[in-house]
This record gives structure tokens, C-alpha cells and sequence, in this order.
């Protein structure tokens, strides 16, 4: 016979059996990761993804983020062909575009020889820059808003413990895993490429002629006359280094919080104008020499050889750049366009636009 005694015993360890089932699941619920909020928080960043956000972290894969303006969609193609043409290994590319450019960037894979490529398309939000980057009339190409997609690596929401950043100018005649399997020295968030590296870089310099010279020093990139700088004590003589190509580490990135250091430059030029467009390499590549500034790794000076874009009459010897394991056409002349330096060296990867939006300039052509 059930007593009131038992009865009450009954309902208190129904009610505790209760209330823990409730705590667990509370438990569960603030420890499951909100997919919501992580996209909120990279919206709030300015990066969306186009495409499902299950990531490709595997043991085997090599992540790549690449950008695709809609203009130039045509060159980003043509460094993926050449990435995944001269690897076995799998590799992942994160193609950052704006939003004219989304679909533009996805036809042109679906409709070409890349259409069984790996891929995210992710949306950068140019708003993100508001308060960051001023207007710039004498290089408006180097204040696109893609040329800071490299400083928000970590917020592009991807799981990868390092990635690979290449620009859209870049050709990899190399195996694109030796580039992302290189050691990193410890405490260091990047591997760049020093602008001092490469003696056959300087002798194709050198015949560019003085007024034309790519800057290789600090000097060249920020205004040592202002109060700010002087206060870094960096050499104006110490050698600088290219961000056009990198490896980076992103729990290190996060560790050093590269990114809100980058942010704080530039909105200190911002206000201050402590480097402008107008001097070599725009306002993209100071805050990283200021924030890398003796901590990076330097890359392999094969796996950078640049430059290529400076001049439309130096060039490097051929049997050189054979060997050279990636290719950037950085400077104003480009391999699509007409004048160029080894052009074919570029356009053996280029892939015809389906769309016929992105289109070669050649000697004689009318476009």
C-alpha cells in the first residue's frame, strides 16, 4: 500500500529526474555550436558564404583563397587551372568576390574544364571598410576592395589550420602542396617572400631603370616623415617583403590578433595619411610590413618570383622562369592585356570565358 510518505519520495525523485534531464539538456544547448550566430558574426565582418558551409578539412587538402572581381573573374581561373594542373594533391578554393561577381564566378566554373574543382564562393561586403580606406583617384585599381580580403583571413569561416592567399595575377608552375607543407618558425603567423631574396629579381630590376624601380625597401612604403613612423624604429633601409603571395597560420593569426592590428593602421592612416595609394604597393601592403615587421618565415624565392607586371619591355631569362615554382605579374602590366612580359607563360592556362565577358588583348585585337 502506497503511503503518503512514499508517495512524496516518489514525486521528489521524479521531480529531480526532471529537473536533471532539463539541466542537461540546457547543458547541450550552450555548448552546441550556433551556426546562426557564426554566420551573423562573419556578416557583421562582411564575408557570406554563396555555397553550404560544411567545411573541406581533410588530412589531404590544400586550401586556397583566391579572389574574383568582376572584371578580372578570367585571371582567377587561370591561376586555379594552373594550381590544380600541376598538383595530385586535393585542393579547396575559397573564391572571394563581390556580389556583382557571384554568378559570374560560379558560371564560369560550371561551364568550363574547373567545373569539377572543389570550391566556396564567399561574398565580401566592401562595408567592412567604411572608416578604413579613403577615395584615391591616382590608383583606384590598388583601393579595390578584394585587396584587403587578405587581412579578414580568419573570419572567411573556414576550419583549415593554414591556409594559402595567392593573388589573381599568380601562375603556379610548381606543386602547389610543397608551398603549403613548408615549416613555419615558431611564434610566426605568415611566410612571405623578402623583396631582398632573389639576385636575378635584381638584375631585371636594375634594367627597368631607376624611375621605375619596384620599391624593395621599407622606405618605399611608408611616409618616414611622419611622427608615427618614426615611432615603429623600423630601418626605412630594412628590406620589405611581397603579400601578393602567403602561407598563414590561422590559430597563430588569431593568437596575435592580426587582423584588429591591421584595422588599427589602417584607420590610423585613415585619419593621418601615414601612407597613401600613391606610393609604391597602395595602402594594402603597409600595415602588413608594419604588423609583420621581423615576424614572418621568408619563403622559398622560387616560390615568388615577381615583378613580371613592372615593366612591358624587362624580362627575366626564359630558361629562369622554367624553373621558377609560381609566376606574379604584379605592376600595372598584365598578362591579359597588351603590352606584357611573357604573356605565354600565362595564357597556356588561361580558360575562354563561357560568358565572353572576359576577354585576352592581343596586338592587332580589337577588344
Amino acid at each position: 500500500m502506497l503511503t503518503l510518505n512514499s508517495f512524496h519520495v516518489s514525486v521528489n525523485q521524479v521531480l529531480i529526474v526532471l529537473l536533471l534531464l532539463l539541466a542537461c539538456l540546457l547543458l547541450h544547448s550552450s555548448l552546441k555550436p550556433s551556426t546562426q550566430l557564426k554566420k551573423a558574426h562573419r556578416q557583421s565582418h562582411g564575408l557570406t558564404a554563396d555555397l553550404p558551409a560544411e567545411e573541406a578539412e581533410t588530412v589531404d587538402v590544400v586550401p586556397v583563397i583566391i579572389c574574383a572581381s568582376e572584371e578580372r573573374t578570367g585571371a582567377t581561373m587561370a591561376t586555379i587551372n594552373s594550381i590544380i594542373s600541376n598538383t595530385d594533391s586535393s585542393v579547396f578554393f575559397y573564391i572571394v568576390t563581390l556580389r556583382d561577381a557571384v554568378k559570374i564566378a560560379r558560371r564560369y566554373i560550371e561551364k568550363t574544364k574547373l567545373k569539377g574543382i572543389q570550391y566556396k564562393i564567399l561574398e565580401f561586403n566592401p562595408m567592412v571598410l567604411r572608416g578604413k580606406v579613403k577615395p584615391d583617384s591616382s590608383r583606384p585599381d590598388l583601393l579595390h576592395p578584394l585587396n584587403f580580403v587578405r587581412f579578414y583571413l580568419p573570419l572567411l569561416g573556414i576550419s583549415h589550420r593554414r591556409v594559402i592567399y595567392v593573388d589573381d595575377d599568380v601562375i603556379v608552375q610548381g606543386d602547389i602542396k610543397d608551398l603549403y607543407n613548408i615549416k613555419l618558425k615558431a611564434g610566426h603567423a605568415a611566410a612571405f617572400a623578402s623583396d631582398c631574396d632573389l639576385p636575378s629579381t635584381h638584375e631585371m630590376v636594375r634594367s627597368i631603370g631607376m624611375q621605375l624601380v619596384p620599391q624593395t625597401t621599407y622606405m618605399g612604403f611608408l611616409d618616414y616623415r611622419k611622427q608615427e613612423v618614426k615611432d615603429l624604429a623600423i630601418n626605412p633601409n630594412h628590406c620589405s617583403f611581397n603579400p601578393g603571395v602567403f602561407v598563414a597560420e590561422i590559430k597563430e593569426w588569431k593568437k596575435q590578433k592580426i587582423t584588429k592590428q591591421l584595422e588599427r593602421w589602417m584607420e590610423k592612416n585613415f585619419r593621418q595619411n601615414i601612407y597613401s595609394s600613391a606610393m609604391a604597393g597602395g595602402v594594402a601592403t603597409p600595415p602588413m610590413l608594419i604588423v609583420f615587421h621581423d615576424k614572418y618565415t621568408a619563403l622559398d624565392p622560387l616560390w615568388h618570383v615577381r615583378h613580371l607586371g613592372w615593366s612591358p619591355d624587362a624580362r627575366y631569362a626564359e630558361s629562369f622562369l622554367q624553373g621558377a615554382h609560381l609566376l606574379h605579374w604584379n605592376g600595372p602590366f598584365k598578362p591579359w592585356n597588351d603590352p606584357a612580359v611573357h604573356s605565354d607563360l600565362w595564357e597556356r592556362w588561361f580558360i575562354p570565358d563561357p560568358s565572353g565577358r572576359f576577354t585576352l588583348t592581343r596586338p592587332g585585337s580589337d577588344s
